[in-house]
């Protein structure tokens, strides 16, 4: 198994290794102009100094230290925003999405709202949410949840109602009642769906963090890729956009891993 893991891994390196050489290639033949697109080295030596601390230890805390660096410092204040955005969003989708699957007249009330609701992108709500919320970190959450929110109800909606009709048969024949069937059947079987909505969820929280973060706070991978811009330091802006990369391949990841824990009984595995 760890053998095929490493395969996997090395074959997925293929592509980001040769898109490096060829734009280290690049830069340093002189095709292109190094203030628009800096060398990756020149990238990887902003991204550590970006995550360097600022200043000499001197007392207190090594660890406080070590890890206040602006890109640890940016990092964590993304990585909350989106946190208690998806929080927010997913835990209002959740119980309004298995309602509006399991029962016809919640659906019939709250579809046409939604529907209205659901095409106009999050980025759309930014003056609202400043005049509502202010500015720092409400307005960001804000918008975070209402990214995450559709993807979450969408689909939770769509694992609820497609659940297979010989299951529901199965169930009622052995006597389940409402209740039981929807805890041990319905449910069950929809949160595949569900898992995926959250997933999706959490990488739109992830694009809109970003956007919010130029707006509405002071701190953030966002601001600073934006703040970055203004003093024309392109290799930093890069620095935080692989930050985010990564940081969104690393959510992704664990996600993935979490879904398949989750779905072993989907697939018929025991251990």
């Amino acid at each position: 198994m760890k053998s095929k893991h490493v395969k996997e891994i090395a074959v997925g390196a293929v592509a980001p290794a040769l898109l490096i050489a060829v734009w280290q290639a690049a830069a340093m033949l002189g095709w292109v102009n190094p203030q628009v697109l800096p060398s990756p080295l020149a990238v990887a030596e902003k991204w550590v100094a970006y995550l360097l601390p600022l200043q000499p230890h001197s007392a207190g805390s090594w660890l406080a230290w070590a890890f206040s660096g602006e890109l640890v410092v940016d990092s964590i204040g993304s990585l909350y925003r989106v946190v208690a955005g998806f929080v927010v969003g997913a835990g209002l989708a959740l119980p309004l999405g298995l309602a509006m699957g399991a029962s016809p007249r919640v659906y019939a009330w709250f579809n046409p709202l939604l529907q209205v609701l659901r095409p106009i992108p999050p980025i759309a709500y930014i003056p609202l949410s400043m005049l509502w919320f202010g500015l720092g970190d409400p307005p960001a959450v804000f918008l975070i949840a209402l990214g995450a929110f559709f993807p979450v109800l969408m689909n939770t909606i769509a694992g609820v109602r497609h659940v297979d009709g010989i299951y529901l048969r199965a169930a009622r024949n052995l006597g389940a009642g409402g209740g039981t069937l929807f805890l041990r059947v319905i449910l069950p079987a929809a949160v595949p769906y569900i898992l995926s909505g959250v997933r999706i969820g959490i990488g739109t929280a992830f694009i809109v963090v970003i956007v919010s973060e130029m707006i509405a706070v002071n701190d953030g991978l966002g601001y600073r890729i934006l703040e970055a811009r203004e003093f024309f330091l392109s290799d930093k802006i890069m620095a935080g956009m692989i930050t985010i990369g990564l940081l969104g391949l690393a959510i992704d990841v664990g996600m993935n891993r979490l879904n398949n824990h989750l779905l072993r009984w989907h697939r018929g595995l025991e251990n």
